[in-house]
């Protein structure tokens, strides 16, 4: 693989313009080679789609010294930032391993590789994994096609991505968590939304709030609890994580929670946990107390906000298939992402008017404005 060098100048305000104040980012790369545009482009992670950021790709050779010395001198006169880096040329195709499974997950997960397909700026190829592929097959598969990279999505695509060749980079989502053995050798995506951005609209929404109850298994959601306490703690929230490894202990753990819980100040947090967040147990016995006693309860799972939880941060699906190909165009040009799993940030909100309106609580039509789903529909 043939090694570009590229040198990124991001320049506070426009130089080439001087009208226009957007955010530049300048690529200057070494030769007229058309490929390391849409390559170094999704390296960058999809930031050209960036309100207020512009991409200028630049040939050297199509820049006079003069005017590369006065490009330069502005960008640091103008606080910018210099970075050298290499562009690969050709990274090959990409291939994405993902669940064969059915309505409605199939949407989710089509909806992901939409988003890499947009961003990966390569050819992208996708295979269904079913519970009992064939190793032997999908590695010969994988060899015919020239894959470097892999983008495992969902348990199936986790597992298949684990017997594939060491050789192969791979980036892991549409996952909440993975064994922390996995998490140790890989970069994972999780469909967990972050802590911090739930916490942050939590105080948007209710301001009184001071201490939030999470009922949570450790063997899976240990991680994300962790970041969640130093979230909680930025936001001037005392976080009160609660664990239980089963449905029978959670609703033990519930009961004792509304009976100390205190309206005033407190609220409840339901994370994607299957050990202690049950449809068709939990959830009823929390959305009757929380509407009894008035306390909020917030959720990662949208489904719930339309039966009654104040409001939840849930998968923008498209952006995070965005993502994971940026991590692959990383992996493929020899920048992998960190090991280990990450929350989600690309996230939607879905918010419930009636239930707000029961607790008193005062969301204007502009606020209302930002939310992606509002219950109930009209």
């Amino acid at each position: 693989m043939t090694l570009r060098f590229v040198l990124i100048c991001v320049l506070a305000t426009g130089i080439f313009q001087a009208r226009a104040e957007p955010t530049r980012i300048a690529v200057i790369y070494s030769d007229s080679d058309d490929s390391i545009a849409s390559s170094f482009a999704g390296v960058l992670g999809g930031i050209e789609n960036t309100p207020g950021v512009e991409i200028i790709l630049l040939a050297l050779k199509d820049l006079n010294e003069p005017r590369l010395n006065q490009l330069l001198l502005t960008a640091n006169q103008r606080g910018g930032a210099l970075q050298l880096a290499a562009a690969g040329g050709s990274i090959g195709p990409i291939a994405v391993l993902y669940p064969d499974i059915g309505e409605p997950y199939r949407s989710v997960f089509s909806k992901i590789i939409e988003g890499i397909e947009e961003n990966a700026q390569t050819k992208v190829t996708s295979y269904a994994i079913g519970s009992n592929f064939n190793i032997q097959a999908l590695s010969g598969e994988l060899k015919r096609q020239d894959i470097r990279v892999v983008i495992a999505l969902g348990r199936n695509g986790l597992k298949a991505a684990s017997t594939l060749d060491k050789d192969i980079g791979v980036v892991a989502g549409g996952v909440v968590s993975v064994p922390e053995s996995d998490g140790r050798s890989t970069a994972v995506l999780s469909l967990a939304p972050d802590p911090a951005l739930l916490f942050s609209r939590l105080k948007t929404l209710s301001p009184k709030t001071q201490r939030v109850f999470v009922v949570f298994d450790p063997s899976h959601n240990a991680w994300l609890i962790k970041l969640a306490r130093d979230a909680a703690r930025s936001q001037g929230i005392e976080l009160v994580p609660q664990e239980a490894s089963n449905l029978k202990s959670a609703l033990s753990l519930y009961q004792s929670i509304f009976a100390m819980a205190d309206a005033r100040r407190d609220a409840l947090w339901l994370p994607q946990d299957g050990a202690t967040v049950d449809d068709s147990l939990v959830l009823p016995l929390v959305l009757q107390e929380s509407w009894n006693k008035s306390i909020p309860v917030f959720s990662s799972n949208v489904s719930h906000v339309k039966r009654g939880a104040l409001f939840a941060l849930y998968p923008n699906n498209l952006e995070l298939g965005r993502n994971l190909a940026a991590s692959a165009l990383g992996v493929a040009n020899g920048n992998p992402a960190a090991r280990g799993t990450r929350p989600l940030r690309d996230v939607l909100t879905a918010f419930n008017t009636r239930t707000a309106s029961h607790l008193g609580l005062s969301v204007s039509f502009a606020q209302q404005q930002g939310f992606d789903l509002l219950f109930p529909e009209h």
